[in-house]
């Protein structure tokens, strides 16, 4: 009895799944249509041991859990599939069973452990009930892979009401939109995800040009989102890790990456946010936002708020263990509020008006961005003109506190006997800001106008102090046409210790110092030791906060924030000084003008903030 219920409850919860994934699958094609190479599809097992993993076993013990718990599932179907979906009931299949069947169990036990008094990032509801759910499979499938030989009537029957159940929460809840239904989603987002190069060995952050020609605006509805976004949507476990590392939730901003994420699968599903268990967004109420596939995404599913208080930081996307990408998300939708809408918060319009009128983001005349510098006989590269390494300044050319870093930076390169020269009145933004405003029409041109400009000048590297122009300019300006050998200053200032072409003198920095990691350096271009060999070429022995490296905690200075300047119940930069406080840090070394300006204009007892161009300037004694 019990070998011939397998075989066709096997074959039962089989059609149930699929008319499920048949049902998600409509939702999903409700998006942008997007090609895809169906290839893909063979190197799932691959991306998800290799790739997936490799994010899962930041957390050894949630690692261990879930290859105990999936691959203990995996291998049960699979033998199910082949024993009783065939009908050959084979004992040694049984045997085999009877193994997987316990794996899943001491995952699942592991699982109940977690779940006893679970950490405040994850989330309650229909995920409380999974130890119960997957127990009472793997309990079922094991009874079953025991007692099938035996023919035993009384076990029989309660292997079958425990199937019963865990093939439902398996088979059901991928149509349904239950927890489960991460498992199939979650292996397709490896196969279709939008950011193919993330699995190519390739660190890949630049935001995608939109086709504005063609009226491609952003998103401005969840059906605007291309199918295999909102498929990614679905792969979301709701395990908090977006949210224990976003700078914008912990300040008390109204953002949560999480919520907003499931937000999209709720406007997916024309459902409303009352069944979200986990952390809301900040002074906004659970139940109050609802939507649909073709209804707009502001205000009925989504406040604009929550997308103004995104730093566009990647904290988020570097936690994610199903590799969602939130922050092409959020710009997305900021394009469609700013190009379409014209519905920038704060200061963010006036700078995008300046942007277009005078090509910087203060609206200052570009005659006077090099004047901190008029008496350091700094060459200015003309059309026709050739140097070795075009120094870029950036916007922090205007501001008066950064004009320090800039000279500290001049004195060390020629010092080191660098020949560079800089743009003078032809240097315009780069326009970063304007793209993670939403402005994608004002970056294109900016974009271009630079491209032609550069293209009147020859030089073999552009250096520069700020991340977000090297970001932008190194990883951005290819699709526009500009394709150069981008530095970032800590890079070429390392390569000058190591060609000990600066000489030092004095003693060594005896004050405690930490470094903060700039968020554009950092995560997004995988620059992590070079300042530190700057550091520690210096003699300075750094002291690491809790939070570094690809871990490290934003300023709160990217993605327009201070512009739009959401408030929350403290601000970015304060939160980021309390950590350099704790242990002890009485200098703060940075290398970003937006870290700089945002961690000195902390109020209160802070570590000195120092430019690392300073830091090296102070030791050359000239």
């Amino acid at each position: 009895m019990l070998a011939n219920f397998l075989t066709i409850s096997f074959w039962a919860s089989m059609a149930l799944m699929l008319l499920g994934l048949g049902r998600r699958a409509r939702l999903w094609r409700k998006g942008r249509s997007h090609q895809v190479a169906l290839g893909a599809l063979l190197a799932i097992p691959k991306r998800y041991f290799i790739d997936l993993h490799h994010v899962v076993a930041r957390e050894p013990f949630i690692a261990r859990t879930h290859m105990a718990v999936a691959g203990g599932a995996v291998l049960a179907l699979l033998v199910i599939g082949v024993n009783y979906g065939l009908a050959l009931y084979w004992p040694v299949l049984d045997q085999v069973l009877l193994v997987a069947s316990c794996l899943m169990l001491a995952g699942t036990a592991m699982v109940a452990w977690r779940r006893r008094a679970p950490p405040a990032r994850l989330s309650r509801g229909p995920w409380m009930r999974l130890p119960f759910t997957l127990a009472a499979f793997a309990l079922g499938s094991g009874l079953a892979a025991w007692y099938a030989p035996q023919g035993a009537q009384a076990p029989a029957l309660l292997a079958i009401a425990l199937l019963a159940v865990g093939a439902a929460e398996l088979a059901l809840g991928i149509g349904m939109g239950g927890p489960m239904k991460h498992a199939v989603a979650g292996l397709l987002n490896l196969a279709f995800h939008p950011r193919q190069q993330r699995f190519e060995g390739k660190r890949s952050t630049d935001l995608r040009p939109l086709k504005l020609e063609s009226g491609d605006f952003g998103v401005a509805k969840p059906a605007d989102f291309e199918w295999n976004r909102l498929l990614q949507f679905d792969a979301c476990v709701q395990c908090g890790k977006c949210e224990a590392a976003c700078p914008a939730l912990a300040a008390g901003q109204p953002l949560n990456p999480k919520k907003l994420i499931q937000d999209m699968v709720v406007g997916l599903a024309g459902k409303t946010d009352s069944a979200y268990a986990g952390t809301p967004y900040p002074g906004k109420p659970v139940g109050e936002h609802g939507g649909a596939p073709e209804l707009p995404i502001f205000p009925g599913l989504v406040d604009p708020d929550t997308i103004w208080s995104c730093t566009t930081c990647r904290a988020c996307v570097q936690e994610c263990p199903m590799l969602i990408e939130h922050v092409d998300a959020v710009v997305d939708m900021r394009r469609s509020l700013t190009m379409v809408q014209g519905a920038v918060p704060g200061k963010g319009a006036q700078a995008l008006e300046n942007l277009r009128h005078t090509q910087t983001v203060g609206g200052f005349p570009r005659a006077v961005r090099y004047h901190w510098a008029i008496d350091m006989d700094v060459p200015v590269l003309e059309a026709g003109g050739r140097t070795d390494y075009l120094l870029i300044a950036g916007e922090g050319a205007f501001d008066m506190r950064y004009q320090r870093a800039l000279r500290a930076l001049v004195k060390v390169l020629k010092h080191a006997g660098v020949e560079f020269a800089v743009l003078g009145e032809a240097e315009i933004d780069s326009g970063d800001l304007a793209r993670r405003l939403g402005d994608e029409a004002g970056f294109q041109n900016l974009a271009r106008a630079n491209v032609a400009m550069l293209g009147k000048r020859q030089f073999r590297h552009i250096v520069t102090p700020d991340p977000h122009v090297f970001h932008c300019m190194k990883n951005e300006y290819p699709a526009m046409g500009g394709r150069y050998d981008v530095l970032h200053h800590s890079g070429l200032i390392a390569t000058l210790f190591r060609e000990q072409r600066i000489r030092l003198t004095g003693e060594a920095l005896l004050a405690p110092l930490t470094y903060h990691d700039p968020c554009y350096l950092g995560r997004y271009n995988g620059e992590f030791d070079a300042p530190r060999a700057v550091l520690a070429a210096l003699g300075v022995a750094v002291r690491e906060m809790e939070r570094s490296r690809e871990r490290g905690r934003c300023c709160g200075g990217g993605g327009g924030a201070p512009f739009t300047d959401i408030p929350g119940a403290t601000r970015i930069p304060d939160i980021r000084i309390i950590d350099a406080r704790t242990i002890g840090a009485e200098v703060m070394a940075v290398a970003c003008p937006n870290c700089t300006a945002m961690l000195e204009g902390v109020v209160g007892p802070r570590p000195e903030v120092m430019e690392l161009a300073e830091l090296v300037a102070q030791r050359l004694g000239e």
